[in-house]
């Protein structure tokens, strides 16, 4: 056993490169076992075993730097940095992160998490190398999609221009997390396909050297005009016409072949894009089978593999799903938008019963918003599923070309509120704060699945951009005795009460009806509000809470510039009632990762501590 004796890169330095194969496959075994046990990022970073192996010999981190793209592809470089003890805690509350972290080792050179990132950040990398008179290697790690965003051409074209020392590894798996889209995959399986250059190239200098007269010069004389050659055979690579020099592809499961890239790659003084081809799920025939599903997963049977369990309970993601299939068939001119993520977003059905209305457009939020805007000027009602997080990335757009304008689009923003397990980056805790002042912009959340189902209809009939925004999981399937119909800028009225107010956004019902059984035991008499709407928040509502002593506000949200703080702000501007209001949303900071139930607690967001927190202002008073 190599893995055992494993702890830092220079532990690998002392095995022979003949050894490094079989310290592959102990690393593909750890993952799996380990993955298996704790749910993570598990195809994804089967794939990049030997490629992480190779990289960890030829350089000497921490000194070098390696900036991983994405960031969920970085497992094997955590085991082999001194982190392979700490996978029990994998993506746990106070555990051990999914993503790299520089607070958690000095050998992950930057945070990452969203795509499309790490060529921008290993540039400014090399910069400050540069302008400190420092030698160190700087790599960028991209892959799994991420060649699909803009971002990433950008820095390409920086990276060209200003030709600075700085390798780029293209972990080619044709993978985002469902399958790549776009003229950029196209283009690199062509560059995969086509072996002329490669072949005849090596043909020739074969032949040259067993010339017994002459070929030696010959062969010197074509290694000086070999770019002219390569011109020849091939047409060159478009990061060759960025100034970019391209070496590939390489088989990314070649350690030996990869260490020699990386060995001639670190003496070249300009930029290097290492095209690498790599099999998303190697070693686990599951996850070859089924890359999309073994993306991300949670804990499972490491030797039965994922099974597929019948009549589990519906996400609000199946839910979305369903509805926009039923709505299709009802009005031809829904479209459905997804960046890079059919399956996640439940959009899969429809892709395959309307594939012409269908349109995945790759990792790349900031085009579909725009993309987007573009259909329903044609006269279309796109719909843009997309997580809270990646949202993030579209703001410009989405006040500048959908809203400014006041175009239909709907977004159907999936993962709001707390993630859990993906951590800072991925948690959607934000999008209330960015979304609810923008003019023209309806900004909505369901307190169950079926309502989910009711806002998506208003959201097509309604003649203006919206948003929709529910979590992650299983959909709450509480029924309320009162469910009424959805009404522009109305709340609804679950319970109604005296003295305390319980006023829940979104997700945060089912809590707040906790919250409301409590305090009924305690002898209270509260009211219970679906506030449905944080822009416009409801007018005749925000008047009738003047009756009221104390009205706590529910949401998983930021406190600034959430619907709490909203709500506040409009009765204070209207001075409505002598009110006590106080909110309940999470801290104005980076939430870890964790469970959502420990995420809540800690934060005080728990039904029981929200009740117990009630109980102490109101003694206070």
């Amino acid at each position: 056993m190599y893995l055992e004796k494993i702890n830092f890169p220079e532990d690998i330095k002392k095995l022979s490169i003949d050894k490094l194969d079989t310290l592959a496959a102990e690393i593909r075994a750890f993952l799996i076992n380990s993955v298996s046990e704790t749910g993570g990022h598990l195809a994804s970073n089967l794939g990049t075993v030997e490629l992480t192996i190779a990289m960890h010999y030829a350089l000497t981190c921490p000194r070098d730097k390696i900036v991983w793209d994405v960031g969920h592809q970085s497992y094997t470089h955590k085991i082999l940095t001194g982190r392979k003890e700490e996978f029990k805690t994998l993506r746990k509350l106070d555990g051990l992160s999914g993503f790299p972290k520089t607070n958690e080792s000095r050998y992950d050179a930057f945070n990452t998490g969203h795509s499309s990132t790490s060529i921008a950040a290993a540039i400014g990398l090399a910069k400050a190398r540069d302008l400190n008179g420092d030698t160190y290697n700087v790599v960028a790690v991209i892959g799994d999609g991420a060649m699909t965003g803009g971002m990433a051409y950008e820095a390409l074209n920086n990276a060209g221009r200003d030709n600075t020392k700085l390798m780029i590894v293209l972990n080619d798996n044709q993978m985002s997390i469902s399958e790549n889209v776009g003229a950029m995959s196209t283009y690199l399986n062509q560059l995969i396909v086509s072996q002329k250059y490669v072949n005849t190239k090596s043909g020739i200098q074969k032949k040259l050297k067993q010339m017994p007269v002459g070929g030696e010069a010959l062969y010197n004389l074509m290694s000086k005009t070999k770019d002219g050659l390569k011109q020849m055979l091939m047409p060159s690579s478009i990061f060759e016409e960025l100034g970019i020099k391209y070496v590939g592809p390489i088989d990314g499961h070649d350690i030996k072949r990869l260490v020699h890239v990386f060995n001639k790659a670190k003496k070249l003084n300009m930029p290097v894009l290492i095209h690498v081809i790599t099999k998303k799920g190697k070693g686990y025939k599951p996850a070859e089978q089924q890359p999309s599903v073994y993306h991300g997963v949670g804990k499972f049977d490491a030797k039965v593999g994922i099974q597929s369990v019948k009549d589990k309970p519906a996400t609000y993601s199946d839910i979305f799903g369903r509805t926009l299939v039923e709505l299709g068939a009802r009005n031809d001119r829904i479209c459905a938008i997804t960046a890079a993520m059919p399956l996640g977003t439940g959009l899969n059905e429809f892709g395959n019963i309307y594939p012409k209305r269908f349109f995945d457009v790759g990792i790349a939020e900031e085009y579909a918003v725009t993309f987007a805007a573009g259909l329903a000027k044609g006269g279309y009602v796109p719909v843009f599923a997309v997580y809270s997080t990646f949202l993030q990335r579209s703001y410009d757009q989405i006040l500048h070309d959908v809203c400014i304008q006041n175009l239909h689009v709907i977004f159907a923003i999936d993962r709001a509120g707390i993630v859990g397990d993906d951590g800072e980056t991925h948690q959607g805790i934000y999008d209330i704060s960015f979304l609810a002042h923008i003019p023209n912009l309806t900004v909505m959340a369901p307190k169950n699945g079926e309502e989910l189902k009711k806002m998506l209809e208003f959201a097509v009939e309604h003649n203006g951009p919206v948003a929709i925004r529910y979590p992650r999981g299983t959909a709450s399937n509480i029924m309320y005795s009162v469910n009424n119909p959805i009404e522009y800028g109305k709340s609804e009225n679950i319970y109604s009460g005296e003295e305390i107010a319980l006023v829940s956004y979104g997700a945060m019902m089912d809590v707040a009806a906790d919250v409301y059984a409590y305090l009924m035991t305690k002898g209270c008499n509260p009211t219970l509000i679906n506030a449905r709407f944080a822009s416009p928040i409801d007018e005749d509502m925000l008047y009738g809470l003047s009756k009221y002593k104390y009205v706590f506000t529910l949401e998983d949200n930021i406190y600034s510039a959430g619907f709490g703080c909203l709500l506040s702000q409009r009765m204070a501007e209207n001075s409505i009632g002598n009110v006590h209001i106080h909110n309940f949303a999470f801290p104005d900071t980076y939430v870890e990762h964790g469970s959502r139930e420990l995420l809540l607690d800690r934060y005080g967001m728990s039904a029981n501590k929200i009740y117990k927190r009630i109980i102490e202002i109101m003694g206070e008073e």
